[in-house]
């Protein structure tokens, strides 16, 4: 199992940030964690964020070992997805599995929710029949702090509305560490429909948490109102903030929350702020590229450039099953 303290394990060796992987499979890699749901990455201080990181690195490792953990045996977690989704929930899906937890799919379209039944008595019905964490994705900005405050409930944001994805941004964080180390002082752009991405207010608040400075390009529409944010700058040209950038991320379009009444046209998105291989040669040299997906390719990215060595995209879908393997340890401790 694994445990976070300051000891030593014969197997392991602890990691910089105090995290060790231990035989003993009545340890918990949750001592002292003291968040009982996941509902935002602004919840997080800096050391947590890291601590986070160090865990989710050592869940990847074991999982690349093909260890079954027991971290959750006994633990019934309930997906609860009332958007579309492919990577989030199949990662959440197989993390659950992964260490330990017995699934239950609970697709809100097939659920009494269409009958009429309200979201909080829908978790409460589940929490009566044993459920005891909820995996909550609601198109409604809110619906998993009303989930919290609602029910016994274990609670993790899978994304709300545009407001926050959490897991997102965290392995966001750890695909960007493990391509340039620590992130204090790094420049990060983030490029695309800002307004009403969900994943861009977890990352804003993740990454200038971990000491980054993250530039915002993309329409004037998306991106108003973030210059106020401690460490966030917002370029007025897109060159302005790849230059020298150490990593750029790009973001969907997301036109099933009405972006597309704030943009004059497709083809004027691609040809001001979409991001090919020579304006991302403005950034610094290798810098990579990240993308939440599902990336429209020939829209916010050219295919040559999301298939190019400096595209980390693989690398975040492959980090979302050991992110949140992570965080279903921590919050069930």
């Amino acid at each position: 199992m694994l445990e976070i303290d300051g000891s030593t394990s014969s197997r392991h060796q602890p990691s910089a940030g105090g995290v060790v992987v231990s035989a003993d499979a009545d340890s918990s890699p949750g001592n002292g964690w003291t968040h009982r749901h996941l509902l935002d990455v602004d919840q997080l201080s800096r050391r947590e964020l890291e601590r986070f990181l160090e865990l989710a690195a050592e869940m990847r490792e074991r999982r690349q070992q093909h260890e079954q953990l027991h971290l959750l045996d006994g633990e019934v977690v309930g997906l609860a997805f009332g958007e579309p989704s492919t990577r989030t929930r199949v990662s959440f899906e197989l993390a659950a599995t992964a260490v330990g937890a017995q699934v239950v799919g609970l697709p809100i379209e097939a659920s009494s929710m269409t009958k009429g039944e309200s979201l909080v008595d829908t978790l409460r019905t589940l929490e009566r029949t044993g459920v005891t964490m909820v995996i909550l994705r609601h198109p409604m900005s809110g619906a998993p702090y009303l989930a919290a405050r609602s029910t016994g409930l274990r609670i993790v944001n899978a994304g709300d509305g545009s407001h926050a994805h959490p897991t997102q941004a965290l392995l966001d964080a750890l695909t960007l560490r493990d391509a340039l180390g620590d992130l204090d002082g790094k420049k990060v752009a983030i490029v695309g429909d800002i307004a009403h991405s969900r994943v861009a207010r977890s990352n804003l608040h993740a990454l200038t948490a971990l000491g980054a400075s993250v530039w915002l390009a993309g329409p004037p529409a998306w991106i108003r109102g973030f210059a106020a944010w401690p460490q966030v700058h917002v370029a007025d040209r897109l060159e302005e903030a790849l230059d020298e950038a150490d990593a750029v991320m790009a973001l969907r379009i997301q036109l099933e929350r009405e972006a597309g009444g704030d943009m004059p046209s497709l083809r004027e998105y691609i040809v001001r702020w979409g991001l090919d291989t020579k304006r991302m040669a403005l950034a610094r040299r290798g810098a990579p590229l990240l993308h939440p997906g599902p990336t429209n390719e020939g829209v916010e990215v050219t295919a040559e450039l999301a298939a190019s060595s400096q595209s980390l995209i693989g690398a975040q879908v492959a980090n979302g099953v050991a992110t949140r393997m992570a965080v279903l340890a921590l919050l069930a401790a």
